[in-house]
């Protein structure tokens, strides 16, 4: 080592040892520079003479240390204190240097300890390491300290480091070590504050050895302490360190610890009872009484735990914090009842923070749960205390009172979800104590009344509830409030002020059309369905293009048309929302207006549905007219939707084009007033219309239910295509004939439709005489043709038959035909069993025929009268009713035809024919005198 190595140091040194020294920073990097020098001539150190200076300057440097680290004026930071340990652990290097490693390794385990406390334990466990081979166990008792010492350190930088093995195992060969000492009271005392350290750590820290247990630790140094001799009394000293009692009260504390986070209650009362009678409960850590409460309360015993927060409550040393915690404890288990008690002990207890205190507690008791009415009522009754409320006065307290009347308010939406309308109006109210008057709670405020209002409301308190929302509409007006008024008013039945108060609603300014849809809910909830239609009218009312609704508009207009079905003489209205859909539809379009794919559809469907149900219904109670509408509304939508889903609407939508018409009709027939022209035309248009669609409503199965209904709007498709096509000049007779006849050659074709189209040809203004006698002719010859003739119609064909036969003679005809049908009668008429033929009917052909013989007499027709005589009398032996007259007719006829032969001989006599006189432009070729009188059968 060179002169110039040595004063380097030495300056270096002497910078640092000044007394206005240099900042240790600076320094640092100048001692490392020449530790780094004088470790590579370490060597050459064999004089005595540098090995002597290297060691009082590595003592100088030491006490150097030591006095700055002394000094009260000196206020070191982080860097700065890293700095002075760095320079700390130069004096070591230089005295290992020098040639003295017991004094160096002492010098060590102190800057090793100095890591330590700045929390570098790798720095620390090098310094360790460094000393631990300079001293032995069976050297002087300067070195056993020392490694004692080491020992303990190390301990203690393996136990920072989380390896407690190696800290337990270095605390056991301290154990062996501190047996060897000469003043085992010092090295007991610093063993057992080690076996403290490391269980400390290992209570705080979960060691990943299994096998080290905190409580094996901490028992052991309780064993150590306890074996340390009482000390001499002496004048009692402020000493930093604290005595073997406080320590095995720490002891006793830690173990309370590790069992109260067992739970086991029983070991946790056991060590505070030991503690207590060690140390006192006046000096115990404030955290005994915390854990001796949870014991307790563990155990089930209350009044134990209550008498542990009492003692709690007074000790000055426990904080406010834990004073709310315990009591927070004590309340779950003690429930709301001692809520009260509790909170003023608190407020008596805490000097600051007493509402977030409040808070706490009051939070505590809602976890504990507060589903019991009694509960709930507890705790209204706990925070509407003048005392409680008067805590949480001015600004500073500003974010507790909101916080309590959050707290409050959803303990009352949980009674308010569970329907518990009662309790949950107290929680309300009581919340709204905890709100400011000032504008930035004017909202809250009056959402808090509105809500009220709603749970007095559901109670059917409805006067309470009118006051509640009258004040909320005091502090806020909107249409919230405008809303509950109308619910209050359904409730009490009153629709006038339910629909005052829905115009008063779209007045405010924050309406939203989604009020008039829980109106209409409401009003239908309340079966007040006035009022629904008349929300429900608002609210159409507010359609318009592009405008966002929370309803599709053909969702009300189906809500608004069910709502009137359910009254009575609404049919007008019903029509007119019925043509507003239908309008909306063409405006729109079918998918624009209902909507696609299969919900539009349903839509559509039920709008056609409704009308001709509607339009039935109103036909039922003969209201031909308003009939008509619907049913063409229903041909309407039934042909919007035949666009979308091809043929499957078209046989309904032919009924509803054929049952207009017959509604049209019908009307007219009713009022007795002749419709329009253009009427008249639309009604051509709609049955031809149905025409094209007539072979989608045959069944396609065998259904005789269906086959029947589709044969009756196959007859009134004809009929009444006949009645309009009768409005027309003659010109459309060929058309009536043919219209006829291609129903009567149709499937749908029966005697009584074809019977029932003969009379309306014969009964026509004019008559359509060739239409009128295909179709009776046709309604015989098809009932006779069938299996099971129905003699009804068939009695009736020909009575009518009969008559305009009659009527063609009358007219000019040279035929024959009236006798030709009486004919046709009678050979139908014989043969059949008695009864089977209606009475009446062939009581009629018999009179008709025989009082036509006094028609033929009158106008000296003889030949004709006879016939008409014999015809007669020929269908009154087949008629039961007739039978007794038989006789009489018989013995007339005999006297006629005698008559007529006596005459017949005169005229032979003079030459004459003797129906000469009598024959006239068509009449009959034969004659009969007027000589004779003939009865006549009425």
């Amino acid at each position: 080592m060179t002169i110039s190595e040595l004063s380097e140091l030495k300056r270096v040194v002497d910078l640092y040892d000044a007394p206005d020294p240099s900042p240790p920073e600076k320094l640092v990097a100048d001692f490392r520079r020449v530790l780094t020098n004088l470790g590579s001539a370490a060597s050459s150190l064999t004089d005595a003479l540098p090995r002597l200076q290297l060691y009082n300057l590595g003592n100088r440097l030491w006490k150097a240390v030591d006095k700055r680290a002394n000094s009260a004026a000196l206020a070191l930071g982080p860097s700065a204190r890293a700095a002075e340990a760095e320079v700390r652990q130069v004096a070591p290097e230089l005295l290992l240097l020098a040639g003295f490693p017991v004094k160096a390794a002492s010098f060590f385990l102190r800057a090793g300890q100095g890591w330590l406390d700045l929390g570098r334990v790798d720095l620390a466990t090098a310094c360790f390491d460094k000393a631990t081979p300079l001293v032995s166990a069976l050297a002087t008792e300067d070195e056993r300290r020392i490694l004692l010492g080491l020992n303990l350190a190390r301990a203690r930088a393996a136990s920072d480091a989380g390896d407690q093995s190696l800290a337990v195992a270095l605390l056991g060969r301290s154990k062996s070590l501190a047996s060897l000492a000469s003043a085992p009271r010092k090295y007991t005392r610093s063993l057992a504050e080690g076996y403290l350290y490391v269980g400390e750590a290992t209570l705080f820290a979960k060691p990943s050895d299994p096998a080290v247990v905190a409580s094996m630790l901490l028992t052991e140094a309780l064993d150590l302490f306890q074996k340390l001799p009482r000390p001499p009394k002496k004048k009692k000293l402020a000493s930093p360190s604290p005595s073997s009692s406080e320590q095995k009260g720490r002891c006793l504390r830690y173990l309370a610890l590790e069992h109260h986070k067992a739970k086991e209650h029983a070991d946790v009362l056991f060590f505070i009872h030991a503690s207590r009678d060690l140390i006192g409960e006046a000096d115990e850590h404030p955290s005994m009484g915390f854990m001796a409460l949870h014991a307790w309360l563990g155990t089930g015993n209350l009044a134990e735990a209550e008498r542990e927060l009492e003692r709690l409550m007074a000790n000055a040393n426990a904080s406010e914090s834990l004073c709310v915690g315990a009591a927070e404890v004590y309340l779950a288990s003690a429930g709301p009842e001692a809520a009260r008690k509790v909170l003023v002990a608190l407020v008596a207890r805490c000097c600051a923070g007493v509402a977030a205190a409040a808070v706490r507690v009051v939070t505590r008791v809602v976890d504990c749960g507060i589903g019991s009415p009694g509960r709930a009522r507890a705790i209204g009754e706990l925070v509407s205390d003048e005392r409680v409320v008067a805590l949480f006065d001015g600004p500073a307290n500003t974010s507790h009172r909101g916080a309590m009347h959050t707290l409050l308010w959803n303990c009352g939406f949980e009674h308010f979800n569970a329907k518990n309308y009662d309790i949950c109006a107290d929680l309300f109210e009581t919340s709204m104590l905890y709100l400011s008057r000032e504008e930035g709670s004017r909202v809250r405020r009056a959402q808090c009344l509105r809500v009220l209002a709603v749970c007095y409301l559901a109670l059917q308190r409805l006067d309470r509830a009118h006051e509640f929302v009258n004040e909320a509409d005091k502090v806020e007006h909107n249409a919230h409030c405008a809303f509950m008024k109308i619910k209050i008013h359904l409730q009490k039945n009153d629709e006038d002020e339910a629909i005052k108060q829905i115009k008063t609603m779209m007045g405010c300014i924050d309406f939203n059309p989604v009020f008039l849809m829980l109106t209409t809910h409401e009003a239908i909830a309340c079966k007040a369905v006035r009022v629904a239609v008349a929300s429900l009218t608002f609210l159409l009312g507010l359609y318009s293009a592009g405008k966002p609704m929370p309803e599709r508009e053909v969702t009300v207009l189906r809500t608004l048309i069910e709502l009137l079905r359910r009254e009575q003489g609404t049919e007008d209205e019903i029509l007119k929302y019925s043509r507003r859909a239908k309008l909306r539809m063409s405006d729109l379009g079918v998918e624009g207006f209902f909507g696609n794919g299969p919900v539009g559809a349903r839509e559509l469907n039920w709008f056609a549905g409704n009308s001709w149900n509607m339009g039935r219904r109103v036909a039922k109670e003969q209201k031909y007219d308003l009939s008509a509408e619907f049913f063409e509304l229903a041909a309407e939508f039934f042909g919007g939707a035949s666009n979308d889903e091809g043929d499957g609407n078209h046989p309904t939508l032919c009924k509803a084009l054929i049952m207009s018409v017959t509604s049209m009709l019908k009307a007219e027939e009713l009022n007795n007033s002749p419709l329009l022209d253009s009427d008249v035309k639309k009604g051509v248009e709609m049955l031809s219309r149905a025409g094209k669609l007539l072979p989608s409503i045959w069944p396609s199965g065998s259904v005789a239910s269906d086959q029947a209904e589709a044969n009756i709007f196959l007859f009134l498709h004809t009929f009444y295509s006949y009645q309009l096509l009768d409005r027309m000049d003659t010109s459309a007779h060929p058309q009536q004939l043919q219209l006829v006849k291609n129903f009567a050659s149709s499937k749908a074709c029966t005697p009584s439709h074809l019977l029932v189209l003969g009379k309306a040809a014969s009964e026509g203004t004019p008559p359509n005489l060739l239409v009128a006698e295909f179709s009776l002719k046709a309604s015989i010859k098809t009932a006779l043709a069938s299996h099971s003739p129905n003699y009804r119609v068939i009695s009736a064909a020909l009575r009518n038959l009969a008559c305009l036969a009659g009527l063609q003679d009358l007219s000019g005809s040279k035929s024959d035909a009236v006798y030709g049908v009486y004919r046709q009668a009678y050979q139908i008429v014989v043969g059949l069993r008695e009864g089977e033929y209606p009475c009446e009917e062939g009581q009629w052909l018999a009179v008709s025929a025989w009082n036509k013989s006094y028609l033929a007499r009158r106008l000296n027709q003889a030949s004709v009268g006879i016939k008409w005589m014999k015809m007669g009398l020929d269908l009154s032996r087949h008629v039961e009713s007739m039978k007794k007259y038989i006789a009489d007719m018989e013995q007339c006829l005999e006297y006629f035809q005698k008559m007529i032969h006596s005459e017949a001989g005169e005229h032979a006599l003079l030459g004459k024919n003797p129906d000469e006189g009598s024959r006239q432009e068509g009449a009959p070729s034969t004659s009969m005198s007027g000589s004779m009188s003939q009865p006549v059968l009425v």
